[in-house]
């Protein structure tokens, strides 16, 4: 990658970066362009240029989080600690990322056509192959009945996704909820508390 080239990416990283600080600060309605090229140390002139308008904006904000996310989850996946550690690294940073995501965010995305498609995307390629790996590993190391089937753990994931994205669910959802839904989620592949491996 080239100096310009690498340059623009920073800076798109940083107007993505700042554009999720300004969600949690602002009403999201009253979040504009001004407020965050002014925060990003840009003009309001390079968002334009770069993400064409506001609403695209908020949308790769949107993205952006959720590749980051991804990123560092497959990162504690790849450590050489123990699973249990692994699991509990990712669940401590779901419940912290269900404190901080903004329901304002979460609205403003939840019925874009683009965001619908992207999230079937990041789900068929990024999230299941996740998924699968940590399955294995948790089976390798005992933690996942290694008699559960593949298929039936990737069902189980599946049918986690459907209530997720359905209609109105993500406009209604509070951080509690949400934090009780990814203990769910991660006890019940475990099957049992981290406890009962003391």
């Amino acid at each position: 990658m080239n100096g310009y080239r690498l340059r623009t990416e920073k800076k798109k990283e940083q107007i993505l970066k700042t554009t999720f600080d300004l969600i949690f600060t602002y009403e999201l309605d009253k979040l504009s362009i001004a407020d965050i090229a002014k925060k990003a140390n840009v003009s309001p002139v390079t968002i334009y240029n770069y993400f064409g308008s506001r609403d695209e904006l908020i949308r790769m904000t949107f993205m952006h989080y959720m590749d980051k996310s991804l990123e560092k989850y497959e990162d504690i996946l790849g450590r050489t600690i123990p699973f249990q550690q692994k699991m509990d690294l990712i669940l401590c940073d779901r419940t912290e990322m269900a404190n901080q995501l903004n329901v304002n965010l979460i609205r403003a995305t939840a019925g874009d056509p683009a965001i619908r498609e992207y999230l079937e995307q990041f789900y068929q390629n990024k999230s299941l192959p996740f998924f699968e790996k940590l399955i294995n590993q948790g089976k390798k190391e005992g933690y996942i009945d290694p008699g559960l089937s593949m298929e039936a753990a990737l069902l189980y994931i599946r049918l986690f996704k459907e209530a997720l994205a359905r209609p109105g669910f993500m406009q209604q959802a509070n951080p509690s909820m949400l934090q009780d839904l990814n203990r769910l989620f991660y006890y019940g592949l475990i099957g049992r508390s981290p406890e009962s491996h003391a």
